[in-house]
């Protein structure tokens, strides 16, 4: 069946929004990444590669941050993806009680990022938030801290905010996942005596990678663009322990005046969620089975 070139025209709308809104910004990133600009005025000098060497060998909050984006990347994806498998296998029967959870855990999804973060900067409140209050109430004073002026637990405060916040939107797509497992296998798998934990290690989870694969990746990338959930919470404080590198990327450019800069950090950034994604993939593919 010959085609007509006319289809070629419907690429042409999302062609021009993809140049706009992607392809030139990200050029655009790269190309101030080797210059001196200050966001500000026309004239702007070429440096090389003097923003990425700077980033590498002589920036220690760069480096700081790229830590801590990885510490809160490493608690967000490893416990979201854990308790939303949970949730998503005691929530997988299509019935009236499971329908109306799977809509509550989803729900803080549909909420702003500043709303969630005001919500949860009240919460860890060290004089008024109900999670020291509930510590007090049941005898666990010495656990009441100040959850988020503390540099040693703040970003891990921060990171399990992200999980009670996206962890419902990946339940939904591991119960998706469950349904598409063929129904014979676990009856078979019954039949021959397996237990659970069998039935789940080589029927589940391995026919579940798909799913997995998509929850991972996902999680990965909303962790490194968590920038108003931290910027409204915390501001990449103390000291710079809850800054990563989209809240860092801020300060360079709009309170530092230094687009160049952070344009480097940007492009740095851009490789670091790519380089990570990749390898979550290559890890999850090889581990998928067909049936």
């Amino acid at each position: 069946m010959k085609i007509s070139k006319t289809i070629y025209l419907f690429f042409i709308p999302g062609l021009i929004l993809y140049s706009i809104f992607f392809l030139y910004p990200t050029f655009s990133a790269v190309f101030y990444s080797f210059t001196n600009w200050d966001g500000i005025s026309a004239n702007f000098n070429f440096v090389g590669f003097e923003n990425y060497t700077k980033a590498v060998t002589g920036d220690s909050v760069f480096v700081k941050s790229v830590g801590n984006n990885l510490e809160f990347m490493l608690f967000v994806v490893i416990f979201q993806t854990i308790i939303a498998l949970i949730f998503a296998i005691f929530l997988v029967k299509n019935t009236k009680v499971n329908y109306m959870l799977r809509a509550l855990f989803f729900f803080p999804t549909i909420l702003s990022s500043v709303s969630v973060a005001f919500i949860w900067t009240f919460v860890y409140d060290p004089s008024l938030g109900i999670l020291n209050q509930i510590l007090s109430l049941i005898g666990l004073d010495f656990l009441a801290l100040n959850w988020l002026g503390n540099g040693d637990i703040a970003i891990y405060a921060l990171a399990f905010t992200q999980v009670w916040f996206h962890a419902g939107q990946m339940l939904i797509i591991f119960v998706a996942g469950l349904h598409a497992i063929p129904f014979d296998l676990y009856e078979a798998a019954k039949i021959e005596g397996a237990t659970k934990w069998q039935t789940f290690k080589k029927i589940t989870w391995p026919l579940l990678a798909p799913s997995a694969t998509i929850v991972i990746a996902y999680t990965t990338i909303q962790s490194f663009q968590a920038f108003d959930l931290v910027f409204a919470m915390t501001g990449g404080g103390p000291n710079n322990t809850t800054e990563i590198l989209s809240t860092y990327i801020y300060e360079v450019a709009f309170r530092g005046y230094d687009f160049g800069y952070a344009s480097a950090i940007s492009v740095i950034f851009m490789c670091v969620i790519a380089l990570i994604t990749y390898l979550q993939f290559k890890v999850l593919r090889s581990n998928r089975v067909s049936y």
